[in-house]
């Protein structure tokens, strides 16, 4: 016997709002999924030896794009095994001893590799603080992640915000938006948006006053750039009755910025996911040195020719 038509109505009418229902659920989910998986990940790197010489590696953290991956424990487990060794070395033979043998699973076979932002966005940190180490050849400023999030793509080369935390946690803490730049997509391939224009902030310690350098303005260029800066001088000049007069030169030395690194080295990786590295180690990079310079010469106060050398151009040199 056929149904009521009212009941079939009934039914389809259900249906569809339980389908609904059952899809708002699922796209939630999936959104905290998200967010929860751009989150900060320990990132220990190796930054020399402390005034005892003991090694002193600090977890600087990393913003982790992807969820899954090697379980905590064993990461945890690793750092403690560090801890007994009396050096880098003794610590990465004994590794190598242990893990010998056994094979380490591609990233790909890893499930639950799903990137955490999306296709228009990035995880990256909310904040940061600086710590200060004293090491072996003098005090050394460490930046350190603290939290992370998913943010926006820019497509435009701007300075965006960077707060840093100086003298977390004591009487003097501050929070400086030093600045940076934002990592415009679509950009030429071998250029970047880099800083061009600093200015400063003043920081309270205890022993005295730091100033710290904060990005003003960004442009777009080549990995090694040239920048302004102007410094100035004073010059003997005579007029047109031959009177001697003494003016304010400007001159705009320039200087040389930008990443001519080679690349950090991985000094441990995860024996379950080799996309995981425990432990880093910073290699040595090239300068960004002048290429072209030109000279400014004039007199100066003691009636003699001055010459300054002004940069030009510059170029990556090993």
């Amino acid at each position: 016997m056929d149904a009521p038509r009212p009941f079939l109505l009934l039914l389809c009418v259900l249906h569809l709002t339980l389908t609904g229902v059952l899809n708002k659920h699922v796209d939630h989910r999936n959104l905290f999924s998200q967010r929860v998986c751009c989150k900060r990940q320990s990132h220990f790197v190796y930054i020399g030896q402390d005034i005892s010489g003991s090694p002193v590696s600090v977890d600087v953290g990393m913003c982790r794009s992807h969820c899954g991956g090697a379980p905590r424990p064993a990461h945890e487990a690793g750092q403690q095994d560090y801890s007994k060794h009396s050096s880098m070395l003794e610590f990465l033979r004994s590794k190598k001893l242990r893990t010998r043998g056994s094979v380490a699973p591609r990233s790909s076979d890893v499930p639950n590799q799903l990137p955490s932002c999306g296709m228009d966005q990035v995880c990256e940190p909310t904040g940061m603080r600086v710590d200060r180490v004293l090491l072996l050849e003098g005090p050394r400023e460490v930046e350190v992640i603290e939290e992370c999030h998913c943010e926006i793509k820019l497509t435009q080369c701007i300075r965006v915000p960077a707060l840093r935390t100086y003298y977390s946690e004591t009487p003097y803490e501050t929070v400086i938006d030093v600045g940076g730049c934002s990592r415009s997509k679509g950009s030429p391939e071998g250029f970047s948006c880099v800083p061009t224009k600093f200015d400063s902030a003043l920081v309270e310690t205890p022993n005295k006053l730091d100033l710290i350098q904060t990005v003003a303005a960004c442009e777009l260029k080549e990995s090694c750039y040239r920048v302004p800066y102007v410094e100035y001088y004073y010059e003997i000049v005579y007029n047109a009755d031959g009177v001697k007069e003494e003016k304010l030169k400007e001159i705009d030395v320039g200087r040389c910025l930008g990443g001519c690194t080679t690349g950090n080295q991985c000094l441990l990786r995860s024996p379950s996911d080799p996309d995981i590295c425990h432990l880093w180690a910073k290699r040595p990079s090239s300068s960004c040195v002048p290429r072209g310079y030109e000279s400014h010469s004039f007199l100066y106060q003691h009636g003699q020719i001055r010459t300054i050398l002004s940069i030009t151009s510059c170029l990556c040199q090993n």
